[in-house]
């Protein structure tokens, strides 16, 4: 993972979970939590990786100068869930992870199979990847677009339809202004208006 150049917020957010995650899980076997260990892991393949940035690789890998980059980061981040998830689901975990190399030459693949597969280990490079940053910049984005999509449901618009918002920024305005295509997508909105300040909330809009 760390020799993956990020270039999105969402790829550093998601490089620095997995290195997290890699660290979080190897401490839990040593002290033999095992439980809360697959715990994390399970929510972190479904919620991280399967719920927020696979949506996002979906556009990411519409673009040119991001397909490749979108595409390493997918299989790297798989890969390193695959090995951890090896000790609780050998069989299945084989499987995948036979699959997620099924178009590389053998002699480059990191390893004939997953279970001789090295065990990720944290290393300086990777405590670099843990990006406080960016887990707090998209844990922002994060809660406005699912406050946006519970506010959806609360009014029952339709799925399909695309819905005005405005974002009033403050001091994050600039990360909003920069962020705003991936809260389009996420949640189903017309282009973000994104406001430093706003004097009074138009009228009929709810706020959140």
């Amino acid at each position: 993972l760390e020799e993956i150049e990020p270039k999105s917020l969402a790829d550093r957010w998601i490089l620095s979970r997995a290195e997290r995650l890699t660290a979080e899980v190897t401490r839990l076997l040593n002290e033999y939590q095992f439980g809360e260990a697959g715990r994390q892991i399970f929510e972190f393949l479904w919620s991280e990786y399967c719920d927020w940035y696979i949506e996002i690789a979906k556009a990411q890998l519409q673009e040119k100068g991001h397909r490749k980059r979108t595409a390493q980061i997918l299989r790297a981040v798989l890969d390193r869930a695959l090995r951890l998830l090896h000790p609780f689901m050998p069989y299945v975990t084989e499987e995948v992870w036979q699959h997620l190399y099924a178009d590389v030459p053998e002699d480059e693949r990191p390893a004939p199979a997953l279970i001789v597969a090295p065990w990720p280990v944290p290393t300086a490079a990777g405590q670099r990847q843990m990006d406080s940053e960016a887990d707090e910049e998209f844990g922002l984005l994060q809660e406005i677009i699912t406050r946006i999509r519970d506010a959806r449901k609360q009014a029952e618009v339709e799925p399909g339809r695309r819905i005005p918002v405005i974002l009033v920024g403050g001091e994050r305005s600039s990360l909003l202004k920069h962020q705003s295509a991936l809260i389009e997508q996420l949640a189903r909105t017309e282009p973000p208006k994104v406001e430093r300040k706003l004097a009074a909330k138009p009228e009929q809009a709810m706020s959140l």
